[in-house]
């Protein structure tokens, strides 16, 4: 071989080796998780998130041609192990982050506020609660519907399962927390919704959002006040709590992640959020 040919060889040797120290040099400190796709963006958690999730993934693929964002459920235990570990770019939770969780290197960004919505059977004919009545229906101390104005039958308290956001931000407000006799404790706000509706010894509590325009329920005014966007802004209905998107603190997001995080918090997608029932903190 030339001397020439030699020559030219290790100066290709050596101008490959200097950009892999280069590529090396600069760590990527932006969250993806394993196995992702650069243009997919995960969010996890609450599934009482999903259908505003669902809806603002769908407008913002459409805006934004070639990002995929996936939305799964899990509840918000789960969202928060997700954000906390980095198997989801964002992390979905329908409570606030308690201190422990904080420490994980986590922080939740309020997305929406949400009203809890106390259900019965649409026949029952109580139409409203005292937050004194529903801590006692759910601690066992009221059983039967006749000592609330109903009908003589016994009551049965339908919840949602430990780890559940909505339950977490239930037995907070209400102040049963580890204290409820549950006769039902169904993994979603769907299932919920159908066990109050084909019960009419039934009470639960589901998301305002997934309540809303469903038949055979009936949602229930607490303190005389119906929730609703107005009422919930004005922290005139009682049972709320917020929606969060939870992210690592000190860790840069994928571009696709940060660009649907900072739409679906801004006045851009506030209409969408009202119209899936939630109460948006942008206007």
């Amino acid at each position: 071989m030339s001397l020439k040919r030699l020559l030219s060889l290790a100066a290709a040797l050596a101008l490959t080796l200097g950009l892999t120290a280069c590529r090396a040099g600069r760590p990527n400190h932006a969250a993806k998780p394993s196995g992702g796709r650069s243009d997919s963006v995960i969010l996890l958690g609450s599934t009482s998130m999903e259908a505003i999730m669902g809806a603002l993934a769908e407008q913002f693929g459409q805006e934004h041609q070639g990002v995929t964002i996936s939305v799964e459920g899990g509840g918000s235990g789960a969202g928060v192990e997700a954000a906390a570990n980095g198997t989801a770019h964002i992390g979905l939770a329908s409570r606030e982050l308690r201190e422990e969780e904080r420490s994980k290197g986590i922080t939740g960004t309020t997305l929406a506020l949400d009203g809890i919505a106390i259900i019965v059977n649409a026949d029952n004919p109580v139409s409203n609660l005292t937050m004194e009545q529903i801590a006692a229906i759910y601690t066992g101390q009221i059983s039967n519907w006749s000592q609330v104005g109903g009908a003589q039958l016994a009551i049965a308290a339908v919840g949602r399962e430990a780890g559940s956001g909505t339950r977490e931000g239930f037995e907070s407000i209400t102040g049963t927390g580890n204290a409820c006799v549950l006769s039902q404790a169904p993994t979603s706000n769907g299932a919920v919704i159908q066990s109050v509706r084909s019960n009419p010894h039934a009470i639960g509590y589901v998301s305002l959002s997934t309540a809303e325009g469903q038949k055979g329920i009936k949602i229930l005014a607490v303190e005389g006040v119906l929730p609703s966007e107005d009422t919930i802004q004005a922290g005139a209905y009682p049972i709320q709590r917020p929606f969060l998107l939870i992210t690592r603190q000190g860790m840069d997001l994928t571009p696709q992640a940060q660009a649907f995080l900072d739409w679906a918090t801004s006045a851009a997608a506030a209409s969408l959020i009202r119209s899936q029932g939630a109460v948006p903190l942008a206007r």
